[in-house]
C-alpha cells in the first residue's frame, strides 16, 4: 500500500457508485411497464430517505428510498419524493415488495425461505 494512500481513499476508489442494476417492472399480464435502474445505496442515501419519510417506520422509509433511488434509462428520476404515499396506496403491496427488495439487493425467495427457517 503506497504511503500516501489513506485506507478510506482505497475503499472509496474500490467501489463504483455509478454502476446501475435494471429492474423490469411487469404488470399482471407479464408485460414490461417500465424499466427502473438503481445505483448502489450509500448510508447517506438511507439517512436522506429516513429524513424525507419523517418516521422510523421501515415501510415508509423503503418506499421513500424507492422514490429517491429509482431512475429511468436516461438517468432521470423515475419518481418524486411526494410519490411515496400514492405508490403505497394505489399499488399492490407485492409490487412494491418486489421492487424494494431488488433495490436493497435482496432475493425475495431466499429471504422467505430464511424467515421460514428462523
Amino acid at each position: 500500500m503506497p504511503a500516501n494512500n489513506r485506507t478510506v481513499d482505497l475503499l472509496v476508489e474500490a467501489f463504483d457508485l455509478n454502476q446501475r442494476r435494471k429492474f423490469e417492472l411487469k404488470n399482471a399480464d407479464g408485460e414490461v411497464v417500465v424499466d427502473l435502474y438503481f445505483k448502489p445505496i450509500t448510508r447517506a442515501d438511507r439517512k436522506k430517505a429516513q429524513s424525507f419519510a419523517g418516521t422510523d417506520e421501515a415501510l415508509d422509509i423503503s418506499t421513500q428510498m424507492l422514490c429517491q433511488m429509482a431512475e429511468l434509462e436516461d438517468g432521470t428520476k423515475a419518481f418524486a419524493p411526494a410519490d411515496a404515499p400514492k405508490l403505497q396506496r394505489q399499488l399492490p403491496e407485492s409490487v412494491l415488495n418486489d421492487v424494494e427488495l431488488f433495490l436493497f439487493g435482496l432475493n425475495q425467495e431466499a429471504d422467505l425461505e430464511e424467515a421460514k427457517n428462523d
